[in-house]
């Protein structure tokens, strides 16, 4: 909203409607000095009636209330004189405070009677019926409502959202405005979800200056925690030197003063990396020296065989009613002797049944044994082919958020190890080297660690290059499967997979019952296709509803990006209308029945699910939107049976999930996929991309687009460029 746009009124609370003490939503009446009621929305945590406001905004024409401003900034002034103050008190504005007390309030102190109670609250105990202990109290909530005052007028006053007003306070409390003063770049933190520009601006124009060393060491961390984001576990030095320039414009000595200050303090770690001056963040370079350690240790201890194995197999392979390839018995063999095994291959090979196999001698040797994946829909998938329950890595682990710390934790750790005697991942694909971290470190020293996986697929959205490190190391046991059985082999989504993954054309113009390409070599062309498959022509033609379809796109943007499709798709399936209540924010509008998708982690959200409720809801949670309520400013989304609810300062990290793109997708099985194969980047239309996406599929593939594309992709097998340490250490550690 440009400045020109705004509106600016001044007045007098002389209602507060509603307000959501979680966010700082909230819903006034003011008095703007002519007789008339304005009803003012925004963020305005702890406003009371009798207080002097002057706000910017907008006019806004709410479908169930009519016409409201908006305020987009909101300046605050402590009511003034003896009837304001008791108005302000006796509203039930500072807890334990009523009309009564604050009748004796003023009685006593006037217009000082505001003052008294930030600065003197003992004072109190003059007033008949107060006790020292309930006065501190009154002056305690007092000083925290006037913090989170002041923090909102420095946050205006810097052109910084008011809605991080409510995270900033739940994470460093009554000292936020100072230790944002003292250092503004506490901003640029996952949680808060600040732009390093927008932190930075706002550090420049509080006169520090260009060449601060705050201001450097501040741009040095950016730097290496942006590039998390990329993969990369860490930065050669001469890198980050050079990107960190680029970012803030300071060079030379200042810059190498500063990191080395960095390293001194510990904040990051400098180590020789496969002939790379590697720098780290320390908690990446903790965890991929643990993560290294530990699975180098368990590769060496070899287990003694179980008595009679070789029949124990047989009589599996008889209750399946199976019998084994022979890949897929060595699969069966090593995990029986071996601590730690990798089990990888591609779509038909055999992963399941070997799983399978894997779990039944685990069960007569009768050892305890959890099934984990990265995500819920991979966890889903993985227990339904196993016959037995699994669950989310963070759900097994038991994901916590340490306020203190700001940090994710997990309950179970070195001191409170899980139970199971074996645990088995599927998709480790997925996996970065933080939460593998935190598996490893919640194993028993004898438990057992199955790590299965599609090493041709996408890496992980984390940090990291994990499995493909492990096998790539070879310091760990593995079994590649290769064999396509036969009835694999008739799926044509299968073969084209495959075809792919060795650098070859899919076939594109022999159409098969699973897998169909349509040409549509103009991106609106495509978009239209893409819905009218979505809205009418898999669900009356093969019997698909929209909801077990997913589209999936290399890209955000463009005319078949992610962003058009899901406009386009979310008009056709669910239009707005009466019956569906509708949310709008930022370039998207929420409503009743719209799918969505979490796309950041969010540890300390509060998730139900009937009579039990956990805490967190991770990157790439796919849900339902199963209520919209506007007057309480309330989301409610249902991500397969786990209830959230989504405040305002909570919808950056909602979209919507008609249609995702491809890395989103990983670690996900659907009945029916649609893959847009219009232009876009080279660095996103990929040989990786290609397959992973034609793997998600189970059984329907449909490709619309270009031939042209789908060709170039096939060819271009560039992969991105990790920084990671793990083959490194794996093997060092192993020779060592």
């Amino acid at each position: 909203m440009q400045q020109e746009e705004l509106t600016y009124i001044e007045g007098t609370v002389d209602a507060v409607i509603y307000q959501n003490e979680d966010n700082g939503y909230t819903v006034l009446r003011l008095d703007a000095g002519d007789g008339s009621g304005l009803t003012v929305v925004g963020c305005m945590p702890g406003v009371a009636p009798g207080e002097s406001i002057s706000v910017q905004g907008s006019w806004v024409r709410h479908a169930s209330y009519g016409e409201q401003f908006k305020a987009e900034t909101v300046e605050r002034r402590m009511p003034a004189g003896t009837k304001a103050i008791y108005e302000y008190l006796a509203s039930g504005a500072v807890r334990g405070i009523g009309a009564a007390t604050a009748r004796r309030m003023v009685e006593e102190f006037g217009e000082d009677a505001l003052t008294v109670l930030e600065e003197h609250p003992e004072q109190l105990t003059r007033i008949r019926g107060i006790t020292r202990k309930r006065a501190l109290s009154m002056g305690e909530n007092f000083r925290m409502q006037m913090g989170m005052r002041r923090l909102l007028e420095f946050l205006g006053e810097h052109a910084v959202p008011l809605q991080l007003a409510m995270p900033l306070y739940r994470k460093y409390g009554d000292r936020a405005l100072p230790a944002i003063r003292n250092n503004p770049y506490l901003l640029v933190d996952e949680e808060l979800g600040v732009e390093f520009s927008t932190a930075d601006e706002l550090a420049l124009s509080m006169g520090m200056e260009g060449d601060d060393p705050q201001r450097i060491e501040a741009g040095l961390l950016f730097e290496l925690s942006h590039n998390l984001d990329n993969g990369h576990t860490f930065l050669p030095r001469r890198k980050l030197l050079a990107a960190t320039a680029q970012l803030i414009g300071v060079e030379g000595e200042a810059l190498e003063d500063a990191l080395e200050t960095l390293l001194e303090r510990g904040e990051v770690i400098q180590e020789a990396v496969a002939g790379e001056e590697a720098v780290y963040l320390q908690d990446l370079c903790e965890a991929e020296q643990y993560v290294a350690f530990r699975l180098v240790e368990m590769a060496r201890g070899e287990l003694t065989a179980p008595h009679g194995l070789d029949r124990l197999i047989d009589g599996i392979q008889a209750r399946q009613g199976i019998t084994y390839a022979p890949q897929q018995r060595q699969a069966v063999e090593l995990a029986a002797v071996r601590q730690v095994m990798l089990l990888t291959g591609g779509p038909g090979t055999g992963k399941t049944t070997s799983l399978r196999g894997v779990l039944a001698l685990f069960e007569e040797l009768g050892l305890e044994t959890a099934l984990a994946a990265p995500t819920g829909r991979a966890a889903k998938r993985l227990g339904e082919l196993c016959g037995m329950e699994a669950a989310t890595i963070h759900r097994l682990l038991e994901t916590q958020y340490d306020p203190h710390s700001g940090r994710l934790i997990f309950a179970h750790d070195e001191s409170e190890p899980l139970k199971a005697d074996a645990v088995i991942v599927d998709e480790t694909s997925m996996v970065d080297i933080l939460l593998m971290r935190g598996l490893l470190s919640a194993l028993r020293e004898d438990c057992r660690l199955i790590l299965v996986g599609d090493p041709d697929q996408l890496p992980s959205v984390g940090p990291g290059n994990l499995f493909s490190d492990l096998i790539r190391s070879g310091v760990i046991p593995t079994v590649r499967l290769t064999e396509i059985f036969r009835q694999a082999a008739e799926s044509a989504i299968i073969r084209n997979a495959h075809a792919v993954n060795r650098g070859e054309l899919p076939e594109l113009r022999d159409n098969k019952s699973d897998f169909f390409f349509l040409r549509r070599k103009d991106p609106a062309r495509a978009a239209e296709t893409i819905v009218e498959l979505v809205k009418t022509r898999l669900p009356q033609n093969m019997g698909i509803p929209p909801e077990q379809i997913q589209v999936l796109s290399p890209t955000r943007k463009r005319g078949t990006g992610t962003a058009a499709l899901n406009r386009a798709i979310q008009e056709a399936v669910n239009p707005s209308g009466e019956d569906r209540p509708e949310r709008r924010f930022g370039e998207y509008v929420f409503r009743q029945g719209d799918r969505v998708m979490q796309v950041r982690n969010n540890y300390d959200v509060v998730w139900r699910d009937g009579l039990t409720s956990g805490m967190g809801v991770f990157n790439g949670d796919i849900g339902q939107i199963r209520s919209v309520d506007n007057r309480a400013e309330v989301i409610t989304v249902d991500f397969e049976g786990r209830v959230v609810e989504y405040t305002p300062d909570m919808l950056l990290e909602l979209e919507p999930a008609y249609a995702i793109t491809v890395h989103k997708a990983q670690g996900s099985e659907y009945r029916a996929v649609i893959l847009a194969v219009c232009d876009g980047s080279p660095m996103l239309l990929t040989r990786g991309v290609l397959y992973t996406a034609i793997t998600r599929a189970r059984e329907l593939l449909i490709l619309v687009g270009d031939e042209e594309v789908v060709a170039r992709m096939t060819a271009n097998d560039r992969q991105q460029r990790r920084y990671s340490g793990l083959r490194w250490r794996l093997v060092q550690i192993d020779r060592a």
